[in-house]
């Protein structure tokens, strides 16, 4: 399977837009709006996965295939109407060495997109659940990233894997995205949110880059919470806040983080509420 020829050259620059970035004003078509589930998951499990796992599986999921299937991935959202918005991008290098982008966790869509938007700007890798690594397929793609894999049963084994592994690779100049919620959801609870990424960032020396995003476009299903309905014509937004050096035991600064990613998604709730 081979990527669209007009790929070439034209997708790895899709997010290098300066500190914003916002989807071309281009009306989703008839079909992509009546039916925006079928029309994304097509182009989805048609082409884009199906090309990095093929991919991965030849030993060729290299950082250039990893940042194509998720630039794939931010047009097909695109298609079925969802406007992208991404503010703050100068604040992914910002920091002279690695750092670590802590985030909530809304949905799929940022696992697929974050790697279009930072990784051309920095060599980066997940904290990601043992059940991604293992599944057949895409595990092969998540394996090549070398990401940290944690398996959310023993808190204390996962801030051991998250400390020792964070370290190793960011001594090796790759940040790290985190997601300290214990599982997707579209609310945001402070209580549910830990302080992994502060303690690992007060370990390894490095700042914390805070990430507030709202991705509930693609929701969570019932059976397979991996494919849930994708809502066409809900914008997706993504804002970086200035890096946090951590001083001290980190519980001010994880404190201003969920703040700010609190007073941020309700900011959006206000506007998309009056929008839609």
């Amino acid at each position: 399977m081979k990527m669209p020829p007009y790929v070439k050259g034209v997708l790895l620059k899709k997010f290098l837009t300066g500190d914003t970035y916002r989807s071309p004003d281009s009306p989703a078509g008839i079909f992509a709006r009546k039916m925006p589930s079928l029309r994304f998951y097509a182009g989805l499990f048609g082409s884009a996965v199906p090309w990095l796992c093929h991919k991965a599986a030849a030993g060729q999921c290299d950082d250039s295939a990893w940042v194509y299937a998720s630039v794939w991935t931010a047009e097909l959202i695109e298609s079925v109407g969802c406007t992208v918005m991404i503010d703050g991008m100068d604040q992914i290098t910002a920091t002279d060495g690695p750092c670590i982008f802590v985030a909530n966790h809304m949905s799929t869509l940022e696992t697929f997109m974050l790697p279009s938007i930072i990784r051309p700007r920095r060599p980066v890798t997940f904290v990601v659940k043992e059940s991604l690594v293992s599944m057949p397929f895409f595990g092969a793609v998540m394996r090549s990233r070398d990401p940290i894999v944690v398996g959310r049963t023993n808190p204390r084994e996962d801030l051991n894997a998250v400390l020792e592994g964070g370290v190793a690779r960011l001594e090796r100049g790759i940040s790290l995205i985190i997601f300290p919620q214990s599982t997707r959801t579209n609310t945001f609870d402070p209580q549910h949110f830990n302080s992994i990424a502060v303690k690992l960032a007060r370990k390894a020396h490095v700042p914390l880059v805070p990430l507030a995003l709202k991705t509930d476009a693609w929701g969570q299903g019932k059976n397979i919470k991996e494919l849930g309905p994708i809502r066409g014509g809900m914008p997706v937004r993504y804002r970086f806040a200035a890096p946090i050096a951590v001083r001290g035991n980190g519980k001010e600064e994880h404190k201003a983080i969920c703040d700010y990613i609190g007073r941020q998604l309700l900011e959006w709730q206000k506007i998309d509420g009056i929008n839609q």
